[in-house]
């Protein structure tokens, strides 16, 4: 029988399927219960996951996902995956647990994520203890892709690039201001839409507009989530997601200006998962 462990965004979900010694790597979209319902849920495990599974046989699923630290969204994915693998157990928490046993290697320690969306917890080497608000991209996410992006599109809006960058922009995504509007207020996930203009900050890197835009968005994390925990200047602080990846120099910079210990900083959670759950 396999085990199935899952990390999943808003984005993008991975998965690795345990079986017999060996691990399958595979890549879904993004389920997060903010977005998706029940019915899309299942859509999602059965056109892009299932038929990739083969004719392995799942008894145990560990599902780790954006949005499932509240307890009705968590049943909601618990009982879609339960409708798909009938039969296997299943157990939900919130990605921001999964990404703490990841990295803490069951030890105290600052657990963040800095990707599509962001998070950050104190986790005690057995659970999170405590929990930065999440307030998603509009209220929140500050240091996510979300947040950068959103700063990238005001500052091509609001003309306050200068020639060079507003070139490049135009050039790269051939868009208008109307097309930018459509796509944040009326059309589905608009966070995946403004996270995708993170990439334009990591093509433009050297630019100071692009350096103040990322070094102002993750010192809004660094201050408004990681200074509320004392812990933080007591224990290692280990980073997960894209964007912390991508701007690790960054946040190297930001943690050694707060005098933080910096622990790791993965692009994903996975292996230290397959580690955690072996």
């Amino acid at each position: 029988m396999a085990t199935l462990l899952a990390d999943s965004g808003s984005t993008k979900c991975e998965w690795c399927l345990l079986h017999e010694g060996r691990k399958k790597i595979i890549f879904t979209q993004g389920m997060s219960p903010y977005f998706l319902n029940s019915e899309q849920v299942q859509a999602v495990l059965r056109n892009e996951l299932l038929p990739k599974l083969k004719a392995a046989k799942v008894s145990r699923i560990y599902f780790y996902g954006t949005g499932c630290l509240d307890p009705a969204n968590a049943r909601m994915m618990k009982t879609a995956i339960g409708k798909v693998f009938t039969g296997a157990k299943v157990q939900v928490e919130n990605d921001l647990a999964g990404i703490a046993k990841a990295v803490c290697d069951g030890r105290k320690g600052i657990a963040n994520i800095l990707g599509t969306g962001s998070n950050c917890c104190y986790f005690d080497g057995r659970k999170i203890v405590k929990n930065s608000p999440g307030l998603g991209y509009v209220l929140g996410d500050e240091g996510s892709g979300a947040y950068l992006g959103r700063k990238v599109i005001q500052y091509y809006l609001y003309n306050t690039f200068d020639e060079d960058l507003r070139y490049k922009f135009d050039d790269k995504y051939r868009t208008t201001r109307e097309a930018i509007l459509e796509s944040v207020y009326r059309q589905p996930l608009p966070n995946r839409y403004l996270a995708g203009f993170c990439l334009f900050l990591a093509e433009n890197r050297g630019h100071y507009m692009v350096e103040n835009i990322i070094e102002d968005g993750l010192n809004d994390f660094f201050f408004t989530h990681l200074c509320k925990f004392s812990e933080s200047w007591k224990y290692p602080v280990h980073f997960v997601g894209g964007v912390a990846w991508g701007f690790r120099d960054i946040v190297k910079e930001l943690c050694s200006s707060y005098e933080f210990e910096l622990g790791k900083i993965l692009k994903n959670p996975m292996e230290g998962l397959i580690e955690y759950h072996r």
